[in-house]
């Protein structure tokens, strides 16, 4: 990402003089391969680092090394400005991200620049992580002492102040490195978490931002955790409805809800499952606890490849064979440890949401779903003990623009629902939500809307879209064995 098109103008008519073609960059890049834990996919990109103060507010005392790395567009004379692509989590890298997302965003890298910048403690930008707990598989199973000991662990390995790791302070890191990179104005992607980062830029330096595109929309407004077990609930209703409606899942699985309740019922503390761990072969006895398999089908959800096969797990599960959703659960958890810097995620939620958590509204907006309360209570549990950083005064507050913004959403997401975007879309002034039918989290990759988004940071503007084409967008068949979907 080495160089930025300009228009020339000609100084004879008396207009602007020729902009120098290649932006001029403070931060050394060089050649590099970019990559992504348990992928073999590698893209093409110019790296480099720079270096911010963790307290930038003193300008003293410990730095971070951020990563940043820049996939050059495809065109020799590309347009002034790139891409930003802001990973969600919170704590996923974007040099990572992007790797798995990539195919996506082909037809915006032929004319603009793609840049990844690992928000500070994730990636390689000083990464927080804790170690796993040694007397519990999962944080949620965690007792109050278990939990004190653990998180001053975690704390006391941290090479760093987990108060500086907020997103506005991020952000203040981003617009630095865009301004080292020589840019003068960005697009923005987020995904997720990324939505709110892009956001909070957004607010912090909107003569910076050119166009906006939310895909999975989290707002700073909103309290993140509190509906975590409303919105999975709605995405499996969604799910069990929609199997109904198919002659093939309807036959095979028909009473999904049935087969959850039994599931639920016979976890009601823990079993043992003899399998095969899907990750490294071996043969091991595994306790599936309930919250483990809730986990599991909220996070099956998030996809319509995974969401598939809920219905054949429910049913499996619910004739005494648990190794397919333990399986499924040893998978998804085994990505996230390695994707996610927990830490990093710690110290954004535990200063920007958990002060706004309301027990009494936590219990009733929960209540009567498959999770509960008990992946929230962890948090309940964490955050009291991990050091809060200050957020500004404005930012739980909506985003009031007329900068041009595309907002994308899954009609079943289960963590982000259309909701979110509706939110988001009633204080915006330039702004149009698309929502994908039956689709998950992420959506920028799903039938026509990665066209769609190319077309909108084009041209600046929603207005001429023509967005028929996403009626048209399906979810996957069902899995209805393990053989695959009836054909």
């Amino acid at each position: 990402m080495r160089k930025i098109g300009a228009f020339t103008f000609l100084l004879l008519w008396g207009c602007q003089a020729p902009e120098n073609a290649r932006r001029e960059s403070s931060i050394t890049l060089v050649p590099c391969q970019l990559s992504a834990p348990g992928r073999t996919a590698r893209v093409t990109a110019e790296c480099g680092t720079f270096t911010v103060y963790e307290n930038r507010d003193d300008g003293t005392g410990r730095t971070i090394d951020l990563r940043v790395a820049v996939v050059p567009a495809i065109d020799r004379d590309p347009k002034p400005d790139p891409l930003v692509f802001l990973a969600g989590g919170p704590g996923q890298a974007a040099t990572e991200s992007y790797v798995s997302v990539r195919s996506a965003f082909e037809r915006i890298h032929r004319e603009r620049d793609i840049v990844l910048v690992d928000q500070r403690g994730t990636g390689s930008s000083n990464p927080l992580r804790c170690p796993k707990p040694d007397d519990a598989s999962e944080l949620w199973l965690l007792e109050d002492e278990a939990m004190e000991t653990w998180v001053a662990q975690c704390l006391e390995e941290l090479d760093a102040d987990p108060r500086f790791y907020t997103t506005a302070i991020a952000m203040e890191d981003l617009d630095a490195v865009r301004e080292a990179l020589g840019y003068k104005r960005v697009n923005l992607y987020g995904i997720s978490y990324g939505t709110r980062a892009a956001i909070s830029y957004t607010r912090q330096f909107p003569d910076r931002v050119r166009s906006i595109i939310l895909d999975g929309i989290a707002p700073p407004t909103e309290v993140l955790g509190v509906d975590i077990a409303r919105d999975a609930q709605r995405a499996l209703d969604l799910l069990v409805k929609r199997c109904a409606e198919d002659d093939a899942c309807a036959k095979a699985f028909p009473n999904p809800e049935g087969d959850l309740e039994v599931l639920m019922s016979e976890l009601s503390t823990s079993t043992s499952v003899e399998l095969r761990h899907p990750r490294t072969g071996a043969e091991e006895t595994f306790t599936l606890y309930r919250s483990m398999a809730a986990f599991a089908i909220r996070l099956l959800s998030y996809g319509q490849e995974t969401s598939a096969l809920v219905p054949l797990l429910l049913h499996a599960a619910a004739e005494g064979d648990y190794r397919p959703l333990a399986s499924q659960f040893l998978m998804t958890s085994g990505q996230l440890e390695e994707t996610i810097a927990d830490a990093m995620g710690f110290s954004v939620i535990c200063s920007e949401d958990y002060p706004f958590f309301d027990d009494a509204e936590i219990e009733q907006r929960n209540e009567g779903t498959y999770i509960g309360t008990v992946q929230i209570d962890s948090l309940r549990k964490l955050c009291p003990l991990w050091p809060r950083g200050e957020i500004p005064a404005d930012f739980k507050d909506a985003l009031r623009t007329d900068i041009p913004a595309l907002l994308l959403s899954g009609e079943a997401d289960p963590v982000t629902p259309p909701s979110n975007g509706e939110l988001v879309l009633s204080t915006l002034e330039n702004a149009l939500h698309l929502i994908a039918p039956g689709q998950g989290h992420m959506v920028i990759h799903r039938g026509c809307i990665a066209i769609l988004a190319a077309e909108f940071i084009e041209a600046g503007r929603h207005d001429g879209l023509d967005t028929a084409c996403v009626e048209d967008i399906q979810p996957m068949s069902f899995f209805t064995s393990f053989a695959g979907p009836e054909p």
